[in-house]
């Protein structure tokens, strides 16, 4: 930070430059003193809509550039959704804070429908996520799952298009846009459970950057880190991306956080789910605990299989 300047790296997708501007205001009211600029940037994963995120290496694409940026310190934070974040970040960064969860679940979005319960045999169903997809054929085998790239305003264009009979979006992204009117309904944890760190906005740094830890505290929120952790360790020690169907949903009740797991083959014919119950401060050996027992279930021969076909 230069002189009382503070600059944020963020992609320049509209769901993107809201998050960023939301941290901007949250720094503002605590920090009036302190001049804050976005410096909107085009990510790998921005430009190559024509595959899927799977086959092209994963969600990192997303946060390569923005990482550039504070390595050249052209940037001081980069704001990510979490669930973009890989679970093990490059030597030389840190996760200085992470907000406050916002909703974690899948929105079911139609023009036509209000449940997936309503869809008829066939109908097309459009998704980015192995993980969703995973999960919609196991409850819904005969929907016909199509790929579905792009921002979130590109894919309701698709969907108004007729091109889907529904799609399957993050809510807290069409919250945040203000898009909430079309969702038709939430897709129950029973249904869909979601991707590890769903919901909540992740605030990275170069890690020499210590100047910048105790700036961004207070934006910190202590239960949805708890939480996260738990749904991150399970995801990283299963070698989990999102080039796996794999889910983790991580919730806090009196103290006590309880995760539920899922690991599945992309057709959604074998499906492990494990979970278990622990204290706020072992959110990581909750993590851990609940990975080794998909583990032990077969979680990892499922994942190289589908990564690697053996």
């Amino acid at each position: 930070m230069k002189k009382n300047n503070l600059v944020i790296a963020s992609r320049e997708s509209a769901l993107a430059m809201w998050q960023a501007r939301h941290i901007q205001q949250c720094l503002q009211v605590l920090y009036p003193n302190i001049s804050i600029t976005i410096q909107g940037m085009t990510t790998k994963g921005d430009q190559i809509l024509s595959q899927s995120l799977s086959k092209i290496g994963g969600k990192g694409l997303f946060i390569k550039e923005l990482e550039w940026a504070l390595q050249a310190g052209t940037a001081d934070i980069a704001v990510h959704s979490l669930k973009d974040v890989p679970m093990e970040l490059p030597e030389g960064f840190v996760l200085a804070a992470i907000t406050e969860r916002a909703n974690p679940f899948d929105a079911f979005v139609s023009q036509q429908y209000t449940h997936l319960s309503e869809l008829p045999e066939g109908a097309i169903v459009g998704t980015s996520s192995l993980r969703r997809e995973a999960q919609l054929r196991l409850h819904y085998p005969n929907l016909h799952i199509k790929p579905l790239r792009g921002n979130v305003q590109t894919r309701l264009s698709k969907l108004d298009k007729q091109e889907y009979a529904a799609i399957i979006l993050a809510a807290a992204g069409l919250e945040r846009l203000g898009l909430d009117h079309r969702i038709r309904s939430i897709l129950p944890v029973e249904i869909s459970i979601p991707a590890a760190g769903q919901g909540a906005l992740a605030i990275e740094v170069a890690s020499h950057r210590t100047d910048l830890l105790h700036l961004l505290q207070p934006l910190h929120h202590a239960v949805t880190a708890a939480c996260v952790t738990a749904e991150r360790t399970m995801a990283k020690f299963l070698g989990g991306s999102c080039q796996v169907p794999l889910a983790a949903y991580c919730v806090e009740r009196s103290g006590t956080l309880e995760l539920f797991g899922l690991v599945a083959s992309v057709d959604g014919k074998t499906v492990l789910r494990a979970s278990a119950q622990a204290s706020m401060s072992d959110a990581e050996q909750l993590g851990l605990n609940v990975a080794q027992k998909l583990a032990s279930l077969g979680a990892r021969d499922l994942i190289n299989e589908v990564l690697y076909g053996q």
